[in-house]
Parts: structure tokens; sequence; C-alpha cells
């Protein structure tokens, strides 16, 4: 039966590395949704009531969709801008994020890392025109220079920050389920004009993206939590193709949401595998 239920986690994209011993997650179930603005659905929606201006956690983000569907009971902490150490210590004004898990607390859903590893500099450094510089508000600044490639020490640290964050959880809340929701495909084999990049900075974004899954992978296994392989379900829905799960740069003409990040259609995507994952 162990065999079956691990097959059966494949066509959704799933690694089941807690499956035969996760609790179920039942209506009404407390259900805490941390990580960065892939999670918080940057411009994707009316942001929520209450959410500090700065997190940008969207109405349509998918732990949203999941809480509807499931009937769960949603705190969502997730933040634009936040790294691993701000799931485990305060941002300024901000609690640490895992401040919200309680002993009650049956799922967690955590979509963190790309900042730790500098992915969303790396990608708007790169699509900067020079001749128009970088745009924030109503400032104008110069393009910024790519940042450094991380380290294999960058890599480390940040797959021991997510061991922690995942054992912080179950040291409050025994009985919940863990998540690990990876970023979607950003950058495909084939560039087109919605990723206008080069082919230098591609490899590098490409990498990185590689390297930051399976170091989240290797976290889930160590630590018993759960992934949602949301880079090969997004695999054919790169910014290139026909039916994109995320924007480039710049993002088309009346579209919502953030350039480099996840769409609407994305996060309903990743909900729906949630939902089916959790149905297990």
């Amino acid at each position: 039966m162990k065999a079956l239920a691990a097959l059966a986690c494949l066509p959704l994209a799933i690694s089941c590395a807690s499956l035969p011993d996760t609790p179920a997650v039942t209506p009404t179930a407390q259900y805490v949704a941390m990580g960065s603005s892939f999670a918080a659905g940057a411009g994707i929606g009316p942001n929520k009531p209450g959410t500090p201006e700065r997190c940008n956690r969207a109405t349509n983000n998918y732990a949203s969709l999941l809480a509807a569907r499931l009937d769960l009971t949603l705190d969502d902490q997730s933040c634009g801008g936040a790294t691993t150490a701000h799931l485990l210590g305060a941002w300024n004004e901000l609690p640490a994020q895992l401040a919200a898990v309680g002993p009650d607390t049956r799922l967690v859903t955590i979509t963190v890392g790309g900042n730790d590893l500098n992915y969303m500099g790396l990608l708007f450094s790169a699509s900067c025109d020079p001749a128009v510089g970088m745009v924030r508000g109503a400032e104008v600044q110069p393009c910024p220079p790519l940042p450094p490639t991380p380290t294999e020490a960058d890599y480390e640290a940040l797959k021991a920050n997510l061991v922690h964050i995942v054992r912080s959880i179950r040291a409050i809340a025994p009985e919940s389920r863990v998540v690990f929701v990876q970023y979607v495909t950003l950058v495909p084999e084939q560039l087109c004009s919605a990723t206008p990049i080069g082919e230098e900075a591609a490899e590098k974004a490409r990498n990185l993206a590689r390297r930051l899954a399976e170091v989240t992978a290797s976290a889930a296994q160590e630590s018993g939590a759960d992934v949602l392989a949301a880079n090969a379900l997004s695999a054919n829905h790169t910014i290139c193709d026909p039916q994109p799960f995320a924007l480039g740069f710049p993002p088309p003409e009346g579209n919502t949401g953030a350039p480099w990040h996840p769409t609407a259609e994305g996060h309903a995507a990743i909900a729906d595998t949630l939902a089916a994952m959790l149905d297990n």
C-alpha cells in the first residue's frame, strides 16, 4: 500500500516523504501559510484586509484558494521579500511567521528560499534595460550588477534553516502536516521576448532554480515534510508557453501580477494540486 500511495503522488508532482504517517487535514482545521512573495501572490489580486502593505498577500493566492476549497481556518503569514530568517525570527515590525503556529495547527505550507539566494535579484538585474534603468515607484536608478552566484555554503545554510523551520513547527504542533511548495519554473530552455535576460544570466537562473528545488526536497526528506513540486507542475507552463503559470518582464499589457512571479493561474494550479495531495 505504501508503494501504491507513493506512485499515486507522481502524476501530481508531489513528493511523499511523510505520506504514510501524515494526519488527515479535516474541515475547519487550523492552517498556517508561510513564505515569500511566491506564496503571498504579489499583484495577482486585491490584498487581504489587514495585510501589511509590503507583504502583498492576495485574496486569491494558493493558500486562500486551498482554504476556501477545504474549509480550513487560514492564518496567512506570507510576505514579499521574506527569507527563511523571517520565518524563524522577527522582521522589523513583523513577528516571526513561525509565531502563528500553535498546538492546534494541522497544516503548514511553505514557499521560501529564493530570497535567501537572491533569485529575484538575479532576474530583475538581468532584465533591467540600461537605457531605462531600474524603476522603483517614482524613482529611476541605474541597473544594478548581477548578484554573486550562491556558494555551497549558501545552499547548506538554506537547507539547515528549512530543516529548522519544520522541526520548530513540529515541536509546537506535533500533529501538523508540513508541505514545502516549490517555486514554479520561470526560465525555459528556449528564451522569448518575455525573458529578456541573455543566455548567461538565464543559465545562472536555471541552475539556481534547480539547486533551490534540490535543497528544498533534501530538507523535506530530512525533516519528514512533504513536497509539492510546483517546478515540475509548471514545466510546460513557463513564461514562454501558451498557458504560462508565471509572468516575465515586463508583464503583458493589462495582466495583473508581478514580473518574474506566479500568475493567478499558477496559484490556482498549485491549490488544485495541494487539494488532491491532502485528499490522499
